[in-house]
């Protein structure tokens, strides 16, 4: 039996350069190898923006790009969060038994208190233990997680473990944090600060969906420097980062010509920058064509999310079965 794998992605936005090369070219790889389900979080997109103004739009985006980047929905469940109701019960389970103290020493919630503490809800104290019931409802061993995440895998197995010894079971496994490759590609951002964030605002980050013209202005925009005044002197921050770019959507002699013409300071950032940016857009173009097509077939999009709720809720339905019966809900 394959092991079972869960992602999730909140809905607050289009995907970038750095999502596909950091998630979802791994998830196209494991999806053959692993049970893999793969949601789209808009319950947790509420506890940060309580009145979205297009959650459905939001949910959609997502939803086309996964399937654009080669996520198959016959091979792996991808869902909609709020599709499946089994995972709001068993969080309200998990409720009972998470300590008032343990959600406060949250890393997240403190960052989010201080950063915006108008909106302190009872859903952004509790959010591990919603993140848990994702992961939990289907047993997950496995979960892609970044290191702003992995206090929530630990308080998951806190919860999970302390489920199993309430209830004198063996039942839910212990999920760890997963790097399908160890190769990780980290794709810089066009600030000249790091990597590419939607945080950091639409200028710093490269969208599947950007079309050649947006992709040619954000590119000629980005940060960068007078040039080099010494031969083979070290590349700043700013320049290592387009460089870094380069390296991803260009040929290996592309990358090779410009980083000779910088160390004999001979480089023209102009024209270094056209050329980032019309790889980028030869690399782009596949995907964007996919999103587009993808996104005008309004009853496939529909069928794909019936599907994956549907799938996903065989494994969910059994978990909350289990579950009652553990605690004690049974019929007379």
């Amino acid at each position: 039996m394959k092991e079972i794998v869960l992602s999730g992605i909140r809905p607050t936005g289009k995907l970038h350069l750095g999502n596909y090369f950091g998630a979802v070219t791994n998830f196209v790889k494991m999806q053959h190898e692993y049970n893999c389900f793969f949601f789209i979080a808009d319950l947790h997109s509420l506890t940060t923006h309580p009145t979205p103004t297009d959650l459905n739009g939001y949910v959609k985006n997502v939803l086309v790009e996964y399937l654009a980047c080669g996520i198959d929905p016959e091979v792996a469940t991808i869902y909609v969060q709020s599709d499946v109701p089994e995972v709001t019960e068993l969080y309200l389970y998990l409720n009972m038994n998470a300590y008032m103290g343990e959600l406060e020493r949250s890393t997240s919630f403190k960052d989010k208190v201080r950063s915006n503490p108008d909106n302190v809800n009872a859903g952004l104290l509790t959010y591990p233990s919603l993140m848990a019931a994702d992961i939990l409802i289907h047993r997950a061993t496995k979960v892609p997680v970044g290191k702003d995440q992995e206090q929530h895998l630990e308080m998951t197995r806190t919860f999970g473990n302390r489920f199993n010894r309430l209830y004198n079971a063996d039942y839910f496994p212990e999920p760890f944090a997963f790097s399908y490759s160890e190769n990780l590609v980290k794709v810089p951002g066009l600030d000249g600060k790091g990597k590419m964030g939607k945080s950091e605002g639409d200028a710093n980050c490269i969208y599947l969906a950007d079309s050649p013209e947006v992709i040619r202005k954000k590119v000629a925009k980005a940060v960068s420097d007078g040039g080099p005044t010494e031969e083979n002197q070290p590349k700043p921050e700013a320049i290592q980062n387009l460089f870094d770019l380069m390296k991803i959507v260009s040929s290996a002699d592309t990358l090779a010509h410009f980083d000779e013409l910088y160390n004999k300071c001979g480089i023209r950032y102009g024209d270094f920058k056209k050329q980032l940016a019309e790889d980028m857009i030869v690399f782009n173009s596949p995907i964007r064509e996919r999103i587009l097509e993808i996104s005008a077939d309004t009853d496939y999009l529909r069928q794909v999310a019936q599907r994956g709720a549907e799938k996903a809720r065989i494994s969910a339905r059994q978990t909350l079965k289990d579950v009652r019966e553990l605690i004690g809900f049974k019929p007379f």
